[in-house]
């Protein structure tokens, strides 16, 4: 692991004063119990059909059976902890800032487990795992701006017996709600909770982009590796195993984010937070 720490190392070291972007898929978060969604680990959830369940369009038509799978999802977020590679980049942001520069991290996932270790600058790009909101867009609690913190609602009649009158309703308008997420029916633009406009600021500043367990499936990789690969931006990418990329100059570290990260800022000298 000692090549890649050097030349990660070195690359984040280049970026001096200015931005570097780093992006996270679900890979980052398997360490903390999360099932990818693309992966090959045993409980990967694209193993059943996500293009499907994971859209508005199931939503209304099955709220019920589109809520029940969402819970069977979010069960195992609740209770995870940040892990290694999560502490990690809140130090590298620090260390990062500390020398005059600025960072951006960009992340698919929804386990809100980025902002529980302590990221400031941060995007959660596909919505987050915490919040609900109405469906109707123009309500108080819907898009553009609107959202409800899911510990609002008491969802203990809905998982003993799931109907849809155990659902929760939005308090302006009464709508069934619905999970603060992006599906895959819809556009980054759809809610300003996305940062959308941000992202591409980002990607016109950036000196270096950093992706992490991702499996380069959504669009916001595929915009950021163009304008990277345009740009002639050094793009780096951690995946244990080593899979190579669905495009051509990216440098693959066949490494695993929570056992690299802590490393490289030890090479860097990025203080690791003291509940690491």
């Amino acid at each position: 692991m000692s090549s890649s720490v050097d030349q990660l190392a070195d690359a984040i070291g280049q970026v001096g004063s200015g931005l570097f972007l780093v992006v996270t898929g679900a890979g980052i978060s398997l360490a903390s119990g999360i099932p990818t969604f693309r992966g090959s680990d045993p409980d990967a959830v694209w193993t059943r059909d996500v293009t499907e369940l994971g859209t508005y369009r199931y939503f209304q038509e099955d709220p019920v059976g589109s809520w029940s799978w969402y819970l069977s999802r979010f069960n195992k977020v609740i209770g995870a902890q940040p892990n290694a590679a999560h502490h990690a980049l809140v130090a590298l942001e620090a260390w990062q800032i500390s020398r005059g520069g600025s960072t951006l991290l960009v992340t698919q996932n929804v386990d809100t487990l980025h902002r529980t270790a302590g990221a400031e600058h941060l995007v959660e790009v596909h919505g987050a795992a915490d919040r609900l909101r109405c469906p109707v867009d123009g309500c108080r609690y819907g898009a553009p701006r609107g959202s409800l913190a899911r510990s609002e609602f008491d969802l203990g009649p809905f998982l003993a017996d799931p109907i849809a009158e155990h659902l929760p309703h939005c308090p302006d308008c009464n709508m069934i709600l619905r999970q603060h997420v992006l599906w895959f029916d819809e556009f980054y633009t759809s809610h300003e909770d996305y940062q959308w406009a941000r992202v591409q600021s980002a990607a016109g500043l950036m000196r270096l982009v950093l992706f992490i367990g991702t499996s380069f499936a959504v669009g916001v990789t595929d915009m950021l590796v163009q304008r990277g690969l345009l740009s002639q931006v050094p793009i780096y990418s951690i995946d244990p195993g080593g899979t190579p990329p669905p495009y051509p100059g990216i440098h693959v570290l066949a490494d695993k984010a929570e056992e690299l990260l802590p490393a490289v800022c030890q090479r860097l000298g990025a203080t690791l937070p003291l509940s690491h």
